[in-house]
């Protein structure tokens, strides 16, 4: 009987992350150029890309949820054209501990910050960002506020040891939609530097 616990237990996992991998390959992620890889530490550099951000005062977790709604909400079709928009990733967020959290869509390639409809909301902002050149620190689970300020302590740790200037703030992208179980999950800690 313990066996079988284990074994069905072992098919829910597997069934989640092949339905998590499945459903990412229509998605889309912004193209980026690999430089150099150090295990879970990669260099990276990206082109420019637009984001739809908008900005939430509350605790992380509340924060990261009522921004993916009013976000999702414009994508869906809330928006002066009615138009559905194609879901991408990932989805950006200011790092836990601030005051506000900005929490941002990356908007598929096909659009211009003039060809994006415009949202019924007037709290979703557009701009174009220039990520360039930055080091990502790769991590699984729950994007947590305590897992995120440990990952960053990693990634600073790697920058000050290797004397990597940085030159923006630290961002968390969060890949997975919210049913992906942890194990499967993926998520980035991001910053831009020289």
């Amino acid at each position: 009987m313990k066996n079988f616990v284990w074994f069905f237990l072992g098919l829910i996992f597997f069934a989640f992350g092949i339905a998590g991998y499945l459903s990412k390959k229509d998605i889309y992620e912004p193209d980026y150029r690999l430089i150099d890889k150090f295990k879970s530490i990669e260099i990276r550099e990206y082109k420019k890309i637009i984001i739809a951000t908008t900005v939430a005062e509350s605790s992380y977790k509340n924060a990261t949820y009522s921004g993916f709604r009013i976000l999702a909400n414009y994508i869906f079709g809330g928006n002066e054209k009615r138009t559905r928009i194609p879901m991408t990733a990932p989805v950006i967020t200011s790092m836990p501990n601030n005051k506000h959290t900005n929490v941002s869509f990356v908007m598929s390639e096909n659009y211009s910050l003039e060809t994006l409809p415009r949202p019924k909301s007037n709290e979703i902002t557009f701009k174009e960002i220039t990520l360039g050149k930055v080091a990502v620190i790769k991590f699984g689970m729950w994007a947590t506020p305590k897992r995120i300020m440990k990952m960053k302590k990693k990634l600073e740790t790697f920058l000050f040891e290797n004397k990597i200037n940085t030159s923006s703030e630290y961002l968390v992208a969060q890949y997975n939609s919210p049913w992906v179980i942890p194990p499967f999950r993926r998520n980035e800690i991001i910053i831009s530097i020289n």
